[in-house]
């Protein structure tokens, strides 16, 4: 099968060419995908069967936060485009990624489920960038739905791990920003971190999403927008104690309680784990990898 990868140069596309080789990996150098007669022209030449899109405009919290409407509008167009150019040009399996951020900022329970997608407003912090998953979603279920195409959507959680932006400040997310934050650090420093430490996260290992995402285009044929997280979920203040073991440097830190975000926001991983089988790596040992990698450029 002939796969096509959109964001192939972005974070998780270029790490899943590491594990996926034989793909094609398209860039933003090769097709804007902001140009739908861009995208169509490229589908035309390549002819895949199947597209994986990752391709989107991410960033940490802050900036999320402030610029929502260039994440609105910038993942709306980009995510249209995608999946329009996929339907015209009958390429016959779409898989598309979401993100936890779409869900709701409250549930009534949790881990949230697939079913809650729609039961409220993201949070405030991702509104924009949330909705605009949201449409992705909605966009390949009606094409399923209409065309009887196998368009689905995955939902992945926080994702970290080797070949994240460690050094942006505002495109950096919170593993990535620790990591060089701890690693350019010394004994006796007192750190600052935003909000109060108590906001729980399902830090995904990218290595874990790449060895997944071949596995769902397999075998994830149905409507639900498929949660991919790890049991695990750590309070803030969780990882940056083990960070610091990790470091084994003697740290001192403190929060600002500024721009907390969104209390919790975990999903439930058992209609993921009903479809394969999958052992995810532990946050302890995939920030260990990232953390040496990043401070030797080596890896285990």
């Amino acid at each position: 099968m002939k796969v096509l990868v959109t964001g192939g140069s972005g974070f998780l596309g270029s790490r899943l060419k590491k594990f996926q080789s034989n793909w094609i990996y398209l860039s933003s150098k090769e097709c804007n995908l902001e140009d739908q007669k861009s995208f169509d022209q490229t589908l035309k030449i390549l002819k895949p069967d199947a597209v994986v899109h990752l391709a989107a405009k991410v960033g940490g919290i802050k900036d999320n936060s402030l610029h929502q409407a260039d994440y609105f509008y910038k993942n709306t167009i980009i995510n249209t485009n995608v999946v329009n150019s996929c339907l015209t040009n009958n390429v016959p399996r779409l898989l598309a990624s979401l993100s936890t951020c779409a869900f709701p900022n409250k549930v009534e329970f949790y881990p949230f489920t697939e079913n809650n997608l729609f039961d409220g407003p993201p949070a405030e912090t991702n509104f924009s960038y949330g909705y605009s998953k949201r449409n992705l979603y909605v966009h390949c279920n009606s094409i399923r739905k209409q065309y009887g195409l196998n368009y689905s959507c995955f939902s992945p959680s926080n994702i970290y791990g080797i070949g994240d932006k460690f050094n942006s400040p505002n495109s950096s997310h919170f593993v990535a920003s620790l990591i060089a934050k701890i690693a350019n650090s010394k004994d006796g420093d007192n750190l600052e971190f935003w909000g109060s430490g108590i906001p729980m996260r399902q830090q995904l290992y990218i290595d874990d999403l790449c060895k997944i995402i071949p596995k769902l285009l397999e075998n994830h044929n149905t409507e639900e927008p498929l949660i991919v997280a790890p049991d695990e979920n750590l309070s803030i203040k969780e990882m940056i104690e083990i960070a610091i073991k990790v470091s084994n440097k003697n740290i001192n830190y403190y929060f600002n309680n500024e721009l907390d975000g969104q209390l919790r926001k975990d999903g439930s991983n058992k209609m993921l784990l009903n479809k394969i089988k999958f052992n995810f790596t532990t946050f302890k040992d995939g920030f260990r990898k990232t953390y040496n990698h990043y401070n030797s450029g080596v890896e285990e």
